[in-house]
């Protein structure tokens, strides 16, 4: 497997917050961040950037989140806009509104808000 195939997996994420590590205030990312630890702010991914966020089993992240693509694992409690997809895998627990353009829910996850699908873009 060459060096670089981690970096093209979906999910890869270049940054780490880790276990044990508390964040207090909002983060701006681009590429690819992990939160294993807590974050209390906002989590955003810049503009006109690819960015995915991966909450971890022991993550949370209390403030909104508004990133391109996200997967969750932990716990959530703030609004979520994720402009291409949303996955909740089992132990996500979600306690806010979701705006998203496709969700994956895997069994077990939690999510006590509204779900609010955007609007397939036109196709031209």
């Amino acid at each position: 497997m060459p060096a670089n195939a981690d970096e093209k997996r979906p999910g890869h994420s270049e940054a780490l917050i880790g276990a044990g590590t508390v964040v207090a205030g909002d983060i701006l990312f681009s590429g690819g961040l992990r939160i294993d630890g807590e974050v209390r702010g906002n989590v955003r991914s810049l503009d006109g950037q690819t960015g995915t966020l991966v909450i971890g089993e022991k993550g949370r992240v209390d403030g909104n989140i508004e990133v391109v693509r996200l997967i969750v694992n932990g716990l959530v409690t703030g609004r979520v806009d994720a402009k291409e997809f949303v996955r909740f895998q089992s132990k996500a627990q979600v306690n806010s509104d979701v705006e998203y353009a496709v969700a994956e829910i895997h069994s077990g996850a939690v999510i006590q808000g509204r779900l609010l699908q955007r609007p397939a873009a036109a196709e031209v």
